[in-house]
C-alpha cells in the first residue's frame, strides 16, 4: 500500500481539493493500493467541512467530498505515509516543524512533480477556486505519472 497525504493551512481548500482530485485519478486509472488523505499545519479549521468553494468545483468535476472535514497533521503521521505534498512554502515549512526535519525526504510540494516551482494558488485569499483547481489538476496529473513510474 502506497499512503499519500496533502497538507495546506485549513484542510478545508486545496489540500482536499487535491485528496478528492487524486482518488478521482486513481480511480479512473484503475489504481488501486494507493490510500489518499489530507490535512492541516494549523488548528484553526479543525472539524471543520471542505470550503463550499472547493465543494462547488469538485462537485462541477462530478467529484464528491462528503463527510470530509478538517483534520490536523500529527507527528506520528511521518511513519504513516510516504508521501508528503504540501501545498505552498509556508506549509512546508510547518510540516518541517511538525515533523523535527525529513530524514527521508518525503516530503515534497505538489508543483515540483510537474516541474513548477511555486506554490499552489490558495482560494481563501484570492476566492479563485479555478485557478486553485487547475493547479491541482497539474500537480495531481504529473504526481499519478510519478506513481505509476516510481512507486508501482
Amino acid at each position: 500500500m502506497i499512503n499519500i497525504i496533502f497538507i495546506c493551512h485549513g484542510n478545508i481548500c486545496r489540500s482536499p481539493m487535491a485528496e478528492f482530485v487524486m482518488r478521482d485519478m486513481l480511480k479512473r486509472e484503475g489504481i488501486s493500493g494507493v490510500n489518499v488523505a489530507s490535512a492541516a499545519t494549523s488548528y484553526e479549521e479543525i472539524g471543520n467541512p471542505v470550503h463550499r468553494g472547493t465543494k462547488r468545483i469538485l462537485s462541477e468535476m462530478g467529484i464528491s467530498c462528503a463527510g470530509k472535514t478538517a483534520v490536523h497533521l500529527e507527528r506520528s503521521d511521518y511513519g504513516k505515509y510516504d508521501l508528503i505534498i504540501g501545498m505552498d512554502s509556508a506549509n512546508i515549512r510547518n510540516i518541517l516543524r511538525i515533523f523535527n526535519g525529513d530524514p527521508e525526504e518525503k516530503v515534497k510540494k505538489l508543483l515540483e512533480f510537474a516541474g513548477i516551482n511555486r506554490d499552489v494558488a490558495d482560494p481563501w485569499y484570492t476566492g479563485d477556486f479555478e485557478a486553485t483547481r487547475l493547479d491541482v489538476e497539474t500537480g495531481c496529473t504529473a504526481l499519478l505519472s510519478y506513481i505509476k513510474k516510481e512507486m508501482l
